[in-house]
Parts: C-alpha cells; sequence; structure tokens
C-alpha cells in the first residue's frame, strides 16, 4: 500500500468500543425522543425537542467518525466532541438558571441530569480517548 492509501488508524479498539456503543444507545435515545416529540407535541417545547433533535445529529456523526477511523475522522470527531461538551454546559446551565425557558427536558438539560449524566460524561471520555489513541498511534 502506498501513503496515500494507508488503513485508516483504528479509534475503536479497546476504550473505544465502548464509546462507539455509548454515542449508538444515546443516537437513537436523543432522535427516537426527539422525532416523537416534535411529531407529536411541537409546539409545547420546539426549542427542548429541536436542541434533543440536534444533539442526536450530533451522536450520529462522532459515532460515524469513530467507526470510520483516520486522521481526518479523529479531527472531525475531536471538534463534534468539543462543541458537545459546549452545548451539554450552555445548555445545562441555561435550564438552570432559566428553567421557564424550557417546559419540557432536553437531552442536554441539567447536564444530562435525565441520562444519568452521559451527556456530559461522555464528550470528556471521548476528547481524553481520541488524544489518547492519538499519541500512541504516533509512537
Amino acid at each position: 500500500m502506498t501513503a496515500t492509501q494507508e488503513k485508516p488508524g483504528r479509534l475503536i479498539s479497546g476504550p473505544g468500543l465502548l464509546l462507539v456503543w455509548f454515542y449508538g444507545v444515546m443516537v437513537v435515545g436523543a432522535v427516537s425522543r426527539s422525532a416523537y416529540q416534535i411529531a407529536t407535541e411541537f409546539d409545547r417545547a420546539p426549542l427542548a425537542y429541536s436542541l434533543s433533535a440536534v444533539a442526536g445529529v450530533v451522536y450520529g456523526f462522532i459515532t460515524y467518525s469513530l467507526v470510520r477511523g483516520g486522521e481526518t475522522a479523529r479531527r472531525a470527531a475531536q471538534i463534534c466532541c468539543a462543541a458537545e461538551l459546549a452545548g451539554v454546559l450552555i445548555v445545562g446551565t441555561w435550564t438552570l438558571v432559566e428553567p421557564s425557558a424550557f417546559p419540557d427536558s432536553t437531552v442536554w438539560s441539567q447536564y444530562g441530569m435525565g441520562y444519568v449524566f452521559i451527556p456530559v460524561l461522555l464528550p470528556l471520555s471521548a476528547l481524553y480517548w481520541l488524544r489518547r489513541s492519538r499519541t500512541a498511534a504516533t509512537r
């Protein structure tokens, strides 16, 4: 194989496989919940349901990036994980400071309390794994 045809570096070995599993579960949870809520009661809490849908899309992209592997996918996953963490922190704080803005919860409400805080722990774990697996690959 030439340098341009190299096989992408694996991101789903060891702890990466667990991350893919968790992100996959979060995709299903966030997308199915938001799809149902948008379809049946969107007028009740449009911001909350839209944010849950966005979270599901972000989770899906991160899952895809981890499975795809390679340096480009690693960078894309890092950017999305950082954006996800920012979203969780912003929305989590917003739901605590101004609860009336969210008549219903989102995936990221109260830092993911409804999801056992997985939404705040997952991007931290993923960012650590992506950084650690990069340094291991360059050795």
